[in-house]
């Protein structure tokens, strides 16, 4: 049976779902993560709850079966059903690996009281930081063990390119393998810095979380 990481490492690829309208229902990865991959024309749910449930749950929506799973109505029974939280739907970037050394200055630290930091650990294992002058750059291991980052910028070294340096350094820290982020999409600032490291857009995502 395909797993949620044979549909990310394929969408990381190039690949996608068909868009022929369905869900595909798969088990979670692991025990933190539950949640909505939507691609186009295909959405991908990822839990261990019946999968019976879940159809039920989506025609219970009333609308568009290609928008049943990003439905308020189906996220919200979903999120009473396992007792989980969510934020926001994001949506999903992807950058291929980089080599070359990194064009800002890092520093790997340890310093689990930033506030990016405190919220990468509460949502990936495995989480590096490093500090820029003025930034700071998150890797982790996220949705089925993908490697997402996350960046902060200072208020006062913004419009300076900084943003679009460190998610290019994030794709020549990461080891041969893709680089993955959720951004809200109403965060124009950061998807204009991660299209302009060269990742690209792949999909929406809705990440349920235990409360």
């Amino acid at each position: 049976m395909e797993t949620l990481r044979d549909i990310l490492d394929a969408a990381a690829r190039g690949v996608f779902p068909p868009a022929d309208g369905r869900t595909t229902i798969v088990p979670q990865a692991c025990r933190r993560d539950a949640g909505v991959l939507s691609f186009t024309a295909h959405s991908v749910v990822f839990t261990d709850e019946d999968p019976e449930w879940v159809r039920a749950a989506l025609r219970a929506t009333g609308c568009d079966a290609l928008a049943a799973t990003l439905n308020a109505r189906f996220l919200t029974a979903f999120m009473d059903r396992t007792g989980r939280r969510s934020d926001t739907v994001d949506a999903m970037v992807v950058g291929s690996p980089l080599t070359g050394r990194p064009a800002v200055e890092l520093t790997e630290i340890d310093d689990p009281d930033h506030p990016r930091v405190t919220s990468s650990r509460r949502r990936r294992d495995d989480v590096r930081v490093w500090a820029a002058d003025g930034g700071v750059l998150v890797l982790g291991r996220g949705i089925a063990g993908r490697l997402e980052a996350a960046v902060e910028v200072d208020a006062d070294v913004r419009h300076r390119g900084l943003g679009r340096a460190l998610v290019t350094a994030a794709r020549q820290l990461a080891g041969g393998e893709p680089v993955w982020a959720q951004i809200s999409p109403g965060n124009a600032r950061s998807m204009r810095a991660f299209q302009a490291a060269g990742y690209v857009p792949v999909g929406a995502e809705a990440l349920l979380t235990p409360r």
